[in-house]
């Protein structure tokens, strides 16, 4: 199985990104995947992805976005190689069958503006802030929410306004912290001088057992009450930093 794993990665790498050709991949299982167990989690493609030379690594938050992802991928335009990962299970719009749009390659999306605190999310965790910032409303805290979209190239341009506007920033992805969208954030961070605290959500570095997928995004630290006690505490922290200063 291990030889079988790393050929597979080796296919990607020698038979299309080397030579930069025309393939989308679609990843079904993107994340944690419920009751298939540790063997069918999608922990690792935004890391084991985002290294490879002429990548393009996405991850849509909904039905919408994907339909524009899939679309953007085969325009003639896009010549190499392309990765939209998606979760197991339902989706979350009603009407998911709008018209087809354009991404521009490498762009993020503001969802919501904000104070103090920027929340930054790939894919369909997005959903999971959503739900976070209407239990953070009602405490009278008010989130900012980026959806990335892109892991690969990032968002340059989203960051800079992210790291120029908050000097709080939480990631959320459902996917390993080790090496995805976070560690991506970071290193911008670092390469552009930012000083920001920074506090990176997703799977954390163990096999994840069987269950609901709800419950083991509560397992992980990402679901929608864990994002808003980071935003809480986060928030602390700051209260107590300005209560030191005094």
């Amino acid at each position: 199985m291990q030889y079988l794993i790393v050929c597979a990665y080796d296919q990607v790498l020698h038979d299309v990104a080397l030579q930069n050709l025309k393939v989308v991949f679609c990843l079904d299982r993107g994340g944690l995947a419920g009751a298939d167990g540790p063997t069918h989690h999608g922990a690792f493609d935004l890391a084991y992805f985002r290294c490879i030379p002429n990548m393009i690594v996405s991850a849509p938050m909904n039905e919408e976005e994907l339909r524009n992802l899939m679309y953007t991928a085969q325009l003639d335009e896009v010549k190499g190689p392309f990765s939209i990962r998606y979760p197991r299970g339902q989706g979350v719009m009603v009407d998911w069958k709008t018209p087809f749009k354009k991404i521009e390659i490498g762009t993020g999306r503001k969802v919501k503006d904000g104070t103090k605190v920027a929340i930054l999310s790939i894919g369909h965790p997005g959903n999971l802030v959503t739900t976070a910032l209407g239990q953070l409303k009602e405490q009278g805290i008010e989130p900012a929410h980026y959806d990335m979209r892109f892991v690969k190239p990032i968002d340059e341009a989203l960051l800079h306004e992210v790291f120029s506007k908050y000097k709080k920033v939480i990631t959320v992805e459902d996917g390993c912290i080790m090496g995805g969208m976070g560690s991506a954030v970071l290193e911008f961070m670092a390469d552009n001088n930012y000083s920001a605290q920074l506090v990176r959500l997703g799977i954390p570095d163990n096999f994840i057992e069987h269950g609901e997928q709800n419950e083991l995004y509560e397992e992980c630290g990402f679901s929608p009450n864990k994002i808003a006690s980071s935003v809480v505490e986060i928030l602390k922290d700051k209260k107590e930093d300005l209560k030191n200063h005094a």
